[in-house]
């Protein structure tokens, strides 16, 4: 076992630090050197690009964007009305698609692709089938 390092809390009386004097016995305080034990749940593995994961993420993140794009999803110039009715409205944002889907459209079901495929693969991964 590897040997403690003794080492002391330092004390404060206003803005000045007081020496620790040799009577003062609660100051020191053993310090024991930190094991790591394996990686555990937030191990990273570097596998091929084919992957489950690899591909859940893909996927999803794909489903999302085709959903947005082809006015699946609200965008930025497709809103959701109170019946969840897509309604074509003018944002103003400035766009060189034909269906008028924008950076921020792109950025977004990208985002919420990225979340789905996350939940998906911890999912997975709490039941044991990944």
């Amino acid at each position: 076992m590897a040997a403690a390092a003794i080492t002391s809390i330092p004390q404060f009386a206003g803005l000045k630090p007081q020496l620790p004097s040799i009577s003062h016995c609660k100051a020191l305080v053993s310090v024991q050197p930190v094991k790591r034990r394996g990686q555990g749940a937030l191990g990273a593995r570097c596998d091929y690009i084919g992957s489950s994961t690899n591909l859940i993420m893909v996927t999803s993140t794909s489903l999302m964007l085709f959903a947005g794009r082809f006015g699946l999803a609200p965008s930025a110039n497709k809103v959701a009305t109170a019946g969840l009715k897509l309604e074509a409205r003018e944002s103003g944002l400035q766009t060189g698609d034909p269906a008028g889907f924008t950076l921020a459209d792109t950025l977004a079901c990208g985002a919420v692709g990225h979340i789905i495929g996350v939940g998906v693969v911890l999912g997975l991964k709490n039941i044991g089938a990944l």
